[in-house]
């Protein structure tokens, strides 16, 4: 059997995250394609990360350079299967106790929808896009996101292929929905060993009947949003959540009537007090198969930016379907806690997706675009994969060029300047990825001599993986 030629390693802790990915690849050509796409991923946004910014070329005329070539070649023709790849980072980040979800998270079911322009490209139709707020043409791609208060990373994505695709449009056998690739998901995400305590999704997937029961039917708990206007039949009339929100007593704080407060804890530790309660919607209602749960700011008024109304198939503590049902009871404050987390999450997460590039794709087929997001993925879950890495070596200056700083918590990353916006497990990766990369382009285009020693210093130093504090005032 002939011996794998060496691939030319990766900058810093990313080597050792690429190389448990090495078997997937047949070529050297591929593992190396898969380092450089990542490192380009990950690295600082100057303009849309195409394949010329990817490899770091110049716009439009660097289009036709070797290394640009490559990468197009890597995503577009060469053989690699995207699901092995993605099911290999899932299984890290399930081995990996820091990352390894638990039972007391979140499966978040959502779609990204990024404007496209043309017809050629896969997936694109002319549908509604939330990053853009409106319907327009562009292509949209389901993906389940396990969080809790802590963490939250991607662990699968398809995109939804239009019915316009499909010879016989929406009666064509191959044709879904994304309701129904959202529950196929959520059942994979069980089948993979994703432990989490419900599936959360918002208004768009939870005013669907058949989709709540979809998950029902394979055991999967959920809390999801409801629109205000959502109706229900009861023997009466038809009746919306805020009508069965305001037949709930209330009568102020101290005497709160049906409603109960919450409390809410963020991420940086500040906390607010919000009140819920279990309403009756038509059949809904605390002790049937599916609760009304609301839960607000103030109860008297219902303000529209801080009323959520939750349909859960979780039994209220103390119901008959507390002893019957698989899912155990969640009291109205876990309820909300549980939607909260998916609520928190979606400046966060969508953020760092559009820092790594996630619509930047120019590329037309179905199979370059899967690859893409799984790419891209990787390179989401190798942040968190170095955020809770223990901090490299210090070199034997390291206390005269960085100080120790312990007040900062974990001491490798290097705070963030006043208005950047990137997450800390960005800056974590950026701060030594961003100034090796960028040294050494500066230094080649300025002289084709080895750097002086202090700089080659430097560019090892970072190429280990250790930040250096660009913000420290001197």
């Amino acid at each position: 059997m002939t011996k794998r030629v060496p691939c030319p390693p990766a900058p810093g802790p990313l080597e050792a995250y690429a190389a448990r990915f090495d078997d997937l690849f047949s070529t050297l050509a591929q593992r190396r394609g898969f380092r450089e796409y990542l490192a380009g991923l990950l690295l600082p946004r100057d303009r849309n990360k195409t394949l010329t910014c990817l490899a770091g070329t110049e716009p439009v005329v660097g289009a036709q350079h070797p290394a640009v070539q490559r990468l197009q070649f890597f995503l577009s023709e060469s053989t690699w299967d995207h699901e092995r790849i993605n099911a290999r980072r899932v299984e890290l980040l399930l081995a990996d106790p820091a990352t390894a979800p638990h039972a007391g998270g979140v499966l978040v079911i959502d779609d990204s929808g990024d404007r496209k322009d043309g017809t050629a490209t896969a997936h694109v139709g002319k549908q509604y896009l939330g990053s853009v707020g409106k319907i327009d043409r562009g292509v949209v791609t389901v993906t389940t996101c396990w969080a809790d208060e802590r963490l939250y990373y991607p662990l699968h994505a398809v995109p939804y292929t239009p019915a316009h695709h499909f010879p016989q449009g929406r009666n064509d056998p191959d044709f879904r929905t994304k309701l129904r690739i959202g529950a196929t998901l959520a059942r994979e995400a069980k089948q993979a060993g994703v432990s989490f305590r419900a599936v959360a999704a918002y208004c768009a997937y939870g005013d669907q009947d058949g989709f709540r029961s979809e998950l029902a039917d394979a055991g999967l708990p959920f809390v999801m949003a409801l629109k205000p206007g959502h109706g229900a039949w009861s023997y009466k009339d038809a009746f919306r959540p805020t009508d069965a929100a305001r037949e709930l007593a209330w009568a102020g704080p101290n005497r709160p009537g049906d409603w109960t407060a919450v409390t809410r804890t963020f991420r940086n530790g500040g906390t607010t007090t919000w009140w819920a309660a279990d309403a009756r919607l038509g059949w809904w209602g605390p002790d049937g198969t599916t609760r009304l749960v609301v839960a607000t700011t103030d109860p008297a008024t219902l303000p529209a930016r801080s009323t959520w109304y939750l349909a859960t198939n979780l039994p209220r503590p103390g119901s008959p379907r507390e002893a019957t049902s698989r899912p155990r009871a969640a009291d109205l404050a876990e309820v909300v806690r549980i939607y909260g987390i998916r609520h928190w999450i979606e400046q966060s997460y969508k953020q760092v997706k559009d820092e790594l590039g996630w619509a930047d794709f120019q590329v037309r087929s179905d199979t370059a675009i899967r690859r893409h997001q799984t790419l891209v993925n990787c390179a989401f879950s190798f942040c968190w994969d170095t955020w809770f890495a223990p901090p490299p070596p210090p070199p034997v200056d390291a206390e005269e060029l960085e100080p120790h700083h312990p007040e900062r918590g974990n001491s490798h990353v290097p705070p963030a300047p006043n208005g950047l916006l990137a997450p800390s497990e960005i800056r974590a990766v950026r701060g030594w990825l961003a100034p090796w990369t960028t040294l050494q382009r500066y230094w080649r285009a300025w002289s084709t001599k080895p750097p002086p020693t202090e700089l080659r210093n430097l560019i090892n130093t970072l190429g280990t993986g250790r930040p250096i504090d660009l913000y420290t005032p001197v």
